[in-house]
């Protein structure tokens, strides 16, 4: 099994992450955030990997921190358990509709960390959840994972759709993007010979 675990304590979070990537979607996620708990487990679920996720954040201040933070860590197991990913797909790409909202996400594990991010929600919030952490939690998920991600909508009016969409179609991508390359299982998918 291709795994990576992370713990990562700092003033404002404990985040405890586990993550395998030959898994069948198991998600045990408790970060105190309902929607964003949703989320990961979408997350999980639709790119075939198993997430442990533990979190414990300032929330009385806001749920910033904790989203962030969680991103980061997820980064960083996902990182590790990738290796030198050696005899990977590398690249995945998917288009999720969700009722209205239709979101592409592409990606590279290449190493070189980008996001970009096309991507409006009519509403500030989703029932509590603050919808510009999406944007955050995708912003150190691809820092901290050394992933160029992009993420656009292309249509949407409402914000939950729209942010399950993004989290479906990343994890889609992600799933394509970890596969082994049953062509090339012992090569490192770069003409540099390191990713």
């Amino acid at each position: 099994m291709r795994e990576g675990a992370i713990s990562r304590t700092t003033r404002e979070t404990a985040i405890a992450v586990r993550v395998a990537l030959d898994g069948t979607g198991r998600a045990e996620v408790a970060t105190g955030v309902g929607f964003f708990d949703h989320m990961l487990d979408q997350l999980a679920r639709h790119a075939l990997i198993d997430l442990e996720v533990r979190a414990e954040g300032d929330r009385h201040i806001d749920d910033h921190h904790t989203v962030e933070d969680t991103g980061i860590a997820l980064g960083q197991a996902l990182a590790r358990a990738l290796g030198d990913k050696r005899g990977i797909r590398r690249y995945g790409a998917f288009v999720l509709v969700m009722d209205d909202a239709r979101v592409e996400a592409a990606m590279d594990l290449s190493g070189r960390p980008f996001l970009v991010w096309d991507v409006a929600f009519p509403a500030e919030r989703i029932g509590t959840f603050d919808t510009e952490l999406v944007r955050e939690f995708f912003q150190a998920l691809a820092v901290h994972g050394g992933i160029t991600l992009h993420v656009c909508a292309r249509t949407g009016v409402n914000s939950h759709h729209i942010a399950e969409a993004a989290f479906k179609a990343v994890a889609r991508a992600l799933r394509q993007a970890v596969e082994p390359d049953p062509r090339a299982p012992d090569e490192v998918p770069s003409t540099k010979g390191t990713l």
